[in-house]
């Protein structure tokens, strides 16, 4: 793996990681909430020993890209297409996880965009039809409970709960991560990916929570564009076991994009998914790029 510091025609600087030989066709990956473009690196050597070429960034905020004030969902593409063109990348694949998984569908509206896979993916806020919080951890019940409330009370709450999370270890991981996880996640939970986890939280926050926040208010908001206009292929990975992006996210987007298969997992969980189904999501992922 590769890493670069990319800057952007507005000045500011991603994080980005890259693994395979540059080429015209790539995977780009999009992490959760919070997270980091390190959340990949053992996917981008699956795409690496594919033959594929990878690219993971970490979302402004995060890492150590510079923060982007006030963004939304689809402000993000417009980082995606920088990242594109840098790369000389004309053919993609996006593949988000938890709250990368809206990124990922904005980048459908991005030319070259030949497929979206979304794993565990959060479905849109203040639908009605979807109970966004029906089914997910208290802890998530608090924290986008602030969010709602606004930017002040966000921070607040960040101010509170962001240290631990930055300075988490690998032991603390299953506790610190409390009712937003199931027994597949604490069963996939093991000693290494537990510290792989870890010391992905600490750098997500290296330089503090505001990523975190930004993607909170994100995803309060509308997302700035429609689902249901999709036309590329769209997987949709879900388990049954997920505490942070509850099943019924998983089936509602499915229900919006017309373009969209649910590949359900029964027993699988939130980091438990793409633990198991990393090879088979990558192989389908490098075949829409054929």
């Amino acid at each position: 793996m590769k890493l670069h510091a990319i800057t952007l025609a507005d000045g500011r600087i991603l994080e980005v990681t890259t693994a395979g030989n540059p080429a015209a066709k790539a995977i780009i990956f999009h992490h959760g909430t919070p997270g980091s473009c390190t959340t990949w690196d053992k996917w981008l050597d699956v795409v690496e020993g594919q033959g594929g070429f990878a690219i993971a960034y970490s979302r402004p905020g995060y890492g150590t890209s510079t923060r982007r004030v006030g963004r939304s969902v689809i402000d993000n593409a417009s980082d995606i297409a920088e990242l594109l063109a840098h790369f000389a990348v004309t053919s993609f694949v996006s593949i988000g996880w938890s709250g990368g998984g809206p990124h990922c569908l904005a980048d459908t509206t991005l030319p070259g965009s030949k497929a979206a896979m979304s794993i565990a993916g959060v479905g849109a806020f203040g639908e009605a039809d979807l109970d966004f919080l029906e089914g997910m951890g208290e802890e998530n019940h608090i924290e986008f409970g602030a969010a709602m409330a606004g930017p002040a009370t966000i921070e607040e709450w960040m101010l509170e709960n962001a240290g631990p999370m930055a300075q988490v270890t690998g032991p603390q991981v299953i506790e610190a991560l409390g009712g937003l996880i199931g027994q597949a996640d604490k069963n996939a939970l093991t000693p290494d990916v537990a510290e792989e986890s870890a010391a992905g939280f600490r750098h997500a926050l290296v330089e503090g929570f505001y990523g975190w926040m930004d993607d909170d208010l994100a995803f309060v908001e509308p997302w700035g564009f429609d689902i249901s206009a999709i036309g590329q292929p769209v997987e949709l990975w879900q388990g049954d076991d997920d505490f942070m992006v509850p099943h019924a996210h998983g089936q509602w987007l499915a229900s919006k994009i017309p373009t969209a298969q649910l590949k359900f997992v029964a027993g699988e969980g939130h980091i438990s998914l793409g633990e198991n189904k990393r090879s088979e999501i990558v192989r389908s992922a490098l075949g829409y790029l054929a």
